[in-house]
């Protein structure tokens, strides 16, 4: 059985490309790929973090997107736009995927949907769980795959939950070992994003919400 995580994972949808049916391909199409494209910082979907600004597609195959970045200086830019262009690409019809980034207006916390700014917060977020951040030792549960077809990233519980993440979820999951402390994990991912030690706490707190929710993780 497959479920979905809300927020920072993604429903599982497989946007297949079969060039022996060549047709027109549509803007909602075009959302609906560009949902499975998510922020490597901060792993929430480049729509509903606000960064996608337009789209259109001219003779039904070439597709033009308008996007942001959350800051001009994102070390993680080209490494985004080649994700845009890649699940985009996989839309059945697409010929060519021209990404502009603009920086007018600029991206700003009120352009997130609604609902994942609701979910991310602000200040310290609150876990539903009673954990000790300076002694729990949260360890992972579960496994890992990798889809042949179109490459997307599943993590399955003991279950046969699936729910389908993207690298840094992944790499965060692979960190709680059971040997460090969530403020250690914390400490480990800031020096690593070079990102305010605040702000990594507030995704990887809701993030570990989500995955002990989950049941990919043991406190």
């Amino acid at each position: 059985m497959i479920k979905f995580l809300s927020c920072f994972v993604q429903p599982y949808i497989i946007v297949g490309r079969d060039m022996s049916t060549q047709q027109t391909v549509t803007e909602e199409q075009v959302y609906a790929a560009l949902k499975k494209c998510m922020d490597p910082e901060i792993p929430v979907n480049v729509v509903d973090l606000g960064l996608i600004y337009g789209v259109k597609v001219a003779d039904g195959k070439d597709v033009d997107i308008k996007m942001t970045m959350t800051t001009r200086g994102c070390p993680l830019h080209d490494t985004l736009v080649s994700d845009v262009k890649r699940y985009v690409g996989k839309v059945n019809g697409v010929a060519n995927v021209n990404v502009n980034i603009v920086w007018d207006p600029p991206w700003s916390l009120e352009k997130m949907n609604q609902d994942v700014r609701e979910k991310i917060g602000f200040g310290r977020p609150q876990l539903r769980f009673q954990i000790d951040y300076e002694k729990s030792k949260p360890m992972k549960t579960g496994r890992f795959s990798k889809q042949d077809d179109d490459g997307s990233l599943i993590l399955a519980n003991n279950k046969d939950q699936g729910f389908m993440v993207n690298e840094a979820i992944v790499e965060f999951w692979n960190a709680c070992d059971g040997t460090k402390t969530i403020n250690e994990i914390t400490d480990q991912f800031s020096a690593k994003l070079g990102l305010p030690r605040q702000q990594v706490e507030q995704e990887a707190v809701q993030l570990l919400q989500q995955l002990l929710e989950a049941e990919l993780l043991k406190a």
